[in-house]
């Protein structure tokens, strides 16, 4: 099976551990690009390629110099709008991606920074290194528990349901808010449907987990989280855009709310960007899912799909686009600079 193998901005090295590399390589007919023009290449290797492994541009043109294509695979991990889908929809040619590589150590980093924000972790800390500490009770003033709490979700995807997963020992109330899936489907996944309101209003933990869409920005403006109970903690671990920043970090200002992100609208965040100042909120610099481990799990992903489509089957462990929501999606491409 011919590939057409263009990963940046990934690094071969990132994605496929040294074993999977030399499986990659021995078992297909690999044609790397080097760093040359890339329109030329494209031009002369496409015509023979069966399965992409690229995160550029695939409009109707270049499409139409590859008859034989079957998957466009995308290691990026995001479904960007410069891909045709519809041409290829049309054609039955795959799109995928390997996203949810990502969801179980994102959620392990979500359970962690919801324990820190619910028992002081990362404040006391702080206070115990400045000589300020607490002790017992006096220490405690602002805690609770995550046990038997109630607990929403903002989108209930991959990530919610990893998520979800590891709360179970926790025995939450569970509310879940998401607008692209039945009520019923959420009733089998053990969560309650709910409204955002309900979920902002209900909840003493809300995870933000959604992706962004044409739909959602800025969705988590100051009415929204000015829903959200006093002391409650919103936990922002999928897409900055979903949340209003401006209003995210005036609401941990105030003291009402607490904030815990691994996410920026701008990344690098800036050294002098006020943000950095504000009370109230545990920061992350976007490293929930940053683990060689998830990393190399997009090559294991990768290799099992291009083993379905070598023998006429469909992908199964990559996400596949789908028609009725891909060109909604608008998450950021990765910058590796």
């Amino acid at each position: 099976m011919r590939i057409l193998y263009d990963p940046s901005p990934r690094a071969t090295e990132d994605i496929f551990s040294a074993s999977a590399k030399e499986k990659f390589f021995s078992t297909y007919d690999v044609i790397a690009w080097n760093g040359e023009d890339r329109d030329d290449f494209y031009r002369r290797h496409l015509p023979e390629t069966e399965v992409l492994i690229s995160q550029q541009p695939m409009e109707r043109d270049r499409l139409d110099l590859a008859p034989k294509l079957r998957a466009i695979v995308n290691v990026e991990t995001n479904f960007l709008p410069n891909v045709d889908y519809e041409a290829c929809f049309q054609r039955g040619v795959h799109v995928i991606a390997p996203s949810s590589v990502f969801a179980a150590p994102v959620a392990e980093m979500a359970v962690g920074m919801a324990l820190s924000l619910a028992r002081g972790i990362h404040a006391s800390h702080g206070d115990f290194l400045n000589g300020e500490e607490l002790y017992g009770l006096d220490g405690n003033h602002t805690a609770e528990l995550l046990a038997g709490s109630d607990v929403g979700f903002v989108g209930f995807g991959d990530l919610g349901r990893a998520t979800h997963k590891l709360l179970a020992g926790f025995n939450p109330t569970v509310r879940a808010f998401d607008p692209w899936l039945p009520e019923g489907v959420l009733s089998r996944l053990g969560v309650i449907p709910a409204s955002l309101d309900d979920v902002l209003s209900k909840s003493r933990f809300v995870f933000v987990v959604a992706t962004i869409t044409t739909e959602n920005a800025h969705l988590l403006n100051a009415e929204k989280l000015g829903l959200m109970q006093q002391g409650a903690k919103l936990l922002l671990l999928s897409r900055a855009a979903v949340a209003d920043f401006a209003a995210l970090a005036e609401a941990a200002a105030s003291g009402r709310i607490l904030v815990a992100t691994d996410v920026f609208p701008e990344e690098p965040v800036a050294k002098d960007d006020p943000i950095r100042k504000i009370p109230n909120i545990l920061f992350s610099a976007h490293r929930a899912g940053a683990l060689t481990s998830a990393l190399e799990n997009i090559g294991n992903y990768v290799l099992e799909d291009l083993g379905q489509i070598a023998r006429g089957l469909p992908p199964v462990a990559c996400k596949r686009a789908e028609r009725e929501t891909v060109m909604r999606i608008r998450s950021k491409p990765i910058d590796k600079s």
